[in-house]
């Protein structure tokens, strides 16, 4: 849509253009990504500081401009360039997006004393492009101290609440809307209608990113990247590695080679599941290097979690290099998700955590990455591992970090740190699945506090010993999770087997923190 058509909807298009969220500092910026690839739609997250040439250059087929904790009219406050509006591409604004269309288009948004905060009735005026789902009045999530109180020239205000006179509002000939609340979350219960109003209606869209034409715009890519070299896979025994050796063996066939590395930083009998599952369901040559001794000295002194991610990231690198060597291959193939790229920080958004794939590659590489599904978030990556035939063992696993048990001992790596966890870990693993709570949980684990004693009384006597954390939750994708509510006896098993079997632990405590504020993982 450009500003001088007329109220045509726009045609419809087959070809990938994504849709662009723009980070205006909101908490809820990943999961506006998500929402609209739920809606089967590509969506990016890119920041809000990008020109409209930029923003331009990226052929978005939508923008949606993103809550922020700011008010508009503060000074410093994020925005983006007015010429953002005169692109010719719809604009959605949610909440401060909302606000900021409005205030750089001429309208008024002040400070109005009335905040609303929580589930919050909201009236339709008239249904427009985005509303048409919703009935007279239904119930929305708001969470805001300012609001737009005067809409500007052009604009039609389509929803009205007690506290907020302008809700939602539209330009719909020049492809511009704008709503208060937040359709993103599960509390505003029609808002994937809103969103789904917006892409397919608003923007002109087919819901066609389907696992079926990731396979084929994935394949497409990396045999344009790769050409006749030969290739290397970093595989884990995980999912997302596992799809992305299955989406290069497709395009490239026998020029691929997978690379397993047992780092020492595995769980028990973790390197034989691998081979094991790889012998059965891959075609494919695997090299398995043993480099246990390499990691673990690698870590030797390092208490700093980033440093231990660079250290085990450098470390992956050099080991796949020698391995690529003889086979004389150029490219290496890493699981690199969404989310890894968006925690380990850009620009504009703050590091997390540097993951080893992404932060932690040294500056110096003999090879070229080649990472598939850099693109997807890990709910997207099971379907699509679905698709390729993957078996459930390989696609329900739970997602293990890059670094291992190095990120789940919270001080220096040992040896004998390594052994500790590891059998506390099994623990976990077997009580999970005999509870039958595997299917359940996203993530279920052990974390060793080995900087940390505390005092206990073991077979009438003192002990000194280490404390076990054991960490739970639910998520969809990890970009977001909740501290699982698992069954006290579940929890009383585990920590009266971990205390009576493992030697060196007293203490066993149960996380019970969210992401945010929290991390999944503790390092």
């Amino acid at each position: 849509m450009s500003p001088d058509t007329t109220s045509e909807r726009p045609s419809k298009r087959s070809e990938t253009r994504p849709v662009l969220v723009v980070d205006l500092g909101a908490q809820y910026a990943q999961l506006i990504a998500r929402r609209v690839r739920e809606c089967r739609v590509y969506s990016e997250i890119v920041p809000h500081d990008l020109s409209p040439a930029e923003l331009k250059a990226r052929r978005p087929a939508g923008l949606i401009l993103s809550g922020g904790p700011a008010s508009v009219y503060e000074p410093g406050a994020p925005s983006v360039d007015p010429g953002v509006f005169r692109l010719g591409v719809p604009v959605l604004g949610i909440c401060y997006g909302h606000q900021l269309m409005a205030r750089e288009l001429g309208g008024e948004v002040r400070a109005t004393g009335l905040r609303e905060y929580g589930r919050t009735t909201l009236a339709v005026d008239e249904p427009g492009v985005l509303l048409p789902d919703l009935p007279p009045e239904d119930t929305v999530w708001m969470s805001h101290g300012d609001a737009v109180t005067r809409p500007p020239e052009g604009f039609r205000v389509t929803a009205h609440t007690e506290a907020s006179g302008v809700a939602a509002m539209e330009d719909r000939q020049r492809g511009l809307f704008g709503v208060q609340f937040h359709p993103e979350v599960a509390h505003t219960p029609r808002g994937l209608d809103v969103m789904k109003r917006f892409l397919y209606e608003g923007c002109g869209l087919l819901p066609d990113w389907t696992p079926a034409n990731v396979i084929e715009r994935s394949v497409a890519r990396i045999r344009e990247q790769v050409g006749a070299d030969a290739v290397v896979c970093a595989l884990s025994g995980g999912v997302d590695s596992a799809v992305a050796a299955l989406l290069v063996h497709r395009a490239v066939g026998d020029q691929l080679t997978c690379v397993f590395v047992d780092t020492g930083l595995l769980r028990d009998g973790e390197p034989e599941q691998v081979e094991d599952a790889f012998s059965r369901h891959f075609r494919v040559p695997l090299v398995h290097v043993k480099a246990a001794d390499r990691f673990v000295g690698r870590l030797a002194g390092l208490t700093d979690p980033e440093a231990k991610r660079r250290a085990v990231g450098e470390e992956f690198i050099r080991v796949f290099e020698e391995a690529a060597r003889p086979l004389a291959a150029r490219f290496l193939v890493q699981g690199t998700l969404y989310p890894d790229v968006i925690e380990s920080g850009s620009r504009t958004a703050a590091l997390i955590k540097s993951h080893h794939n992404v932060g932690g590659l040294p500056e110096v590489m003999e090879l070229e990455l080649v990472e598939p599904l850099r693109d997807l978030f890990k709910d997207e990556v099971r379907r699509v591992g679905e698709e390729l035939g993957l078996p459930e063992e390989i696609v329900g696993r739970q997602p293990f970090p890059g670094p291992g048990l190095a990120v789940r001992i919270v001080g220096e790596v040992t040896r004998e740190r390594l052994e500790i966890l590891r059998a506390a870990d099994r623990i976990v693993q077997e009580e999970v699945r005999r509870a039958g709570l595997q299917g359940d949980l996203w993530q279920a684990f052990a974390v060793l506090l080995a900087d940390v004693r505390s005092v206990g009384v073991m077979g009438d006597g003192r002990t000194y010993q280490h404390p076990i954390v054991l960490r739970a939750v639910t998520s969809e994708d990890a970009m977001t999770a909740d501290w699982a509510r698992l069954p006290y006896e579940v929890l009383e098993q585990i920590s009266s087997r971990v205390i009576a079997e493992v030697r060196g632990v007293n203490r066993v405590t149960y996380d019970v923190t969210s992401k945010p504020p929290g991390t999944i993982e503790w390092e």
